[in-house]
C-alpha cells in the first residue's frame, strides 16, 4: 500500500481515514462467551421488563387489590394475614422454635440464613459450567430453597380460615341517612360522630351502627350505661334527645 492511500500516521500507529459504524460482531463468533453489553443484552432487558411491566398493569386495572374495613386495635379475634409473598415467613413463626420467646430466630436468623446463603451462592460456585448437573452445590441450594418456600407458603394457605378472615375484614356499606333529621344532629351533638363514624359504619374504637338489630330501647341503654370498651356516660343529652338519638340508631339499615 502506498503512502497516503487511505491511511495516516498519527505517531507510531495507522488509524484508517475511513470511519466505520461500532457495530459489534454477532454472539455466535464469540463462542462461549458473552454477548455485548450495548445494545443486545441491554435491549432484551428492556424489552422483557417492559412486557412484564404492561402485563402487571393490565392485572392491576382488571383486578383491583381487595380492601378490608378500618384496622381496630380492639378487635382480638381479628386474625391478620400478609401479602401471599411473605405466607412462608408467616408460616415459619408459627412453628415453636421461632415464635414465641424465639420470634428473633425466626424472623432475623432464619431469614438471614437463607438470603445470606443466596448472596454468598456466586462465591461459593464460580465453576464456568452451565448445566445444573454439572453445578451441584449451587443447583442444590437453589431446590432446597425453592422447595422450602412452597412447602411453608402451601401450609399456610391451606390451614388458613378464609371464610372467616374474609367476613372480619368485610367492608360494612353506609346506610341511607338523613343527615338533616333531628336524629343525626343528636348523634352529631352527644361526639357519638367521632368514634362511629359519620356514615355510622365504625372505625378503630367503635363497631359499626348500621342493621345493629337493636330496639330503640337498647340502643338508649347501651348510650346511657355504655358497653364493651364504650364507657358509661358519653351520653350528655336530654330524655328526648335520647330517644330521637335511639330511634335514629336503631333504624340505620344498609339501602
Amino acid at each position: 500500500m502506498h503512502r497516503g492511500k487511505g491511511m495516516k500516521f498519527v505517531g507510531d500507529s495507522r488509524i484508517s481515514t475511513d470511519r466505520k459504524p461500532n457495530i459489534p460482531k454477532d454472539y455466535s463468533e464469540y463462542p462461549g462467551k458473552t454477548e455485548a453489553f450495548w445494545p443486545n443484552f441491554l435491549l432484551k432487558e428492556w424489552i422483557v421488563g417492559a412486557v412484564f411491566l404492561v402485563g402487571f398493569l393490565c392485572l392491576t386495572a382488571a383486578h383491583p387489590s381487595p380492601l378490608e374495613r378500618i384496622a381496630d386495635p380492639t378487635d382480638t379475634a381479628y386474625v391478620p394475614l400478609p401479602d401471599w409473598y411473605f405466607l412462608f415467613l408467616y408460616q415459619l413463626l408459627k412453628y415453636t422454635y421461632a415464635s414465641g420467646p424465639y420470634n428473633i430466630v425466626g424472623a432475623m436468623i432464619v431469614p438471614g440464613l437463607a438470603f445470606g446463603a443466596l448472596f454468598l451462592a456466586p462465591f461459593l460456585d464460580r465453576g464456568p459450567e452451565r448445566k445444573p448437573t454439572k453445578r451441584p452445590l449451587a443447583t442444590g441450594f437453589m431446590l432446597l430453597g425453592i422447595a422450602a418456600v412452597f412447602y411453608l407458603t402451601w401450609e399456610s394457605a391451606a390451614h388458613h380460615d378464609w371464610e372467616a378472615s374474609k367476613k372480619q375484614g368485610a367492608i360494612v356499606e353506609g346506610a341511607d341517612i338523613d343527615k338533616e333529621s333531628e336524629g343525626y344532629k343528636s348523634f352529631e351533638a352527644n361526639t357519638c360522630i367521632s368514634c362511629h363514624g359519620a356514615e355510622l359504619t365504625g372505625g378503630p374504637a367503635a363497631p359499626s351502627l348500621v342493621d345493629t338489630g337493636l330496639t330503640p330501647e337498647e340502643v338508649a341503654e347501651i348510650a346511657v350505661k355504655g358497653k364493651g370498651t364504650m364507657p358509661a356516660g358519653i351520653f350528655k343529652g336530654t330524655d328526648e334527645e335520647l330517644k330521637v338519638l335511639a330511634e335514629f340508631v336503631s333504624n340505620a339499615k344498609t339501602e
